[in-house]
């Protein structure tokens, strides 16, 4: 059963909105993604976590993510594509913030989902904003090396700089933190009966 949930949730997770940060649009995607990513990393982590009891388990299954995320860039990168045209997510510091609430709180399944899940949502977008500051210009890399399937609605446009009420982090954290609380609490519902 442990193994069940573990694959299922990690399919659950990945597929939530785009879960590979494609270089082309992921200026495009990134509230999308946060919103997305952020819920739904909760809701698995808490789930799974909840079922073994064990503080460290949203951890383990952020690895696993992450694990499943290399090796399809990998397979991009075999394709011919440069190393940068996939960007790893960053899940694992936020499942260990859920993991250290869990822990702090004495295994208080109420303020695992109440203060981890707010923890996953306002963390999840800044850590990825990082990690998308570190690649080349995703413009750049867009028009070189364009993917044959991108939908035109996904074509790369250029980012506000400057306005922080337009700004991707706002309003990916925001709406993340906001998000993931009752939906990780439904999770947590749906764990009880």
């Amino acid at each position: 059963f442990i193994v069940v949930v573990a694959v299922n949730s990690t399919l659950l997770t990945i597929n939530a909105g785009d879960y590979i940060f494609y270089t082309d649009w992921a200026w495009t995607s990134f509230v999308v993604f946060s919103i997305s990513q952020s819920t739904m990393l909760a809701v698995g982590a808490i789930y799974y976590m909840l079922f073994t009891g064990v503080p460290g388990t949203a951890t383990y299954y952020a690895t696993i993510m992450t694990i499943y995320t290399w090796v399809a860039k990998g397979a991009w990168f075999a394709l011919g594509y440069p190393m940068d045209f996939v960007t790893v997510p960053i899940w694992i510091p936020s499942a260990m913030l859920l993991d250290l609430t869990y822990w702090a709180t004495r295994r208080n399944k109420h303020a695992a989902i109440i203060i981890g899940g707010t923890l996953i949502g306002l963390s999840l977008p800044m850590f990825n904003m990082i990690n998308l500051l570190l690649i080349r210009d995703p413009l750049e890399v867009a028009f070189k090396y364009p993917r044959p399937t991108l939908p035109p609605y996904m074509t790369p446009i250029e980012p506000q700089v400057g306005k922080f009420y337009n700004s991707p982090v706002a309003l990916g954290s925001g709406a993340g933190a906001v998000l993931t609380v009752p939906i990780a609490a439904l999770g947590a519902k749906l764990n009880t009966w």
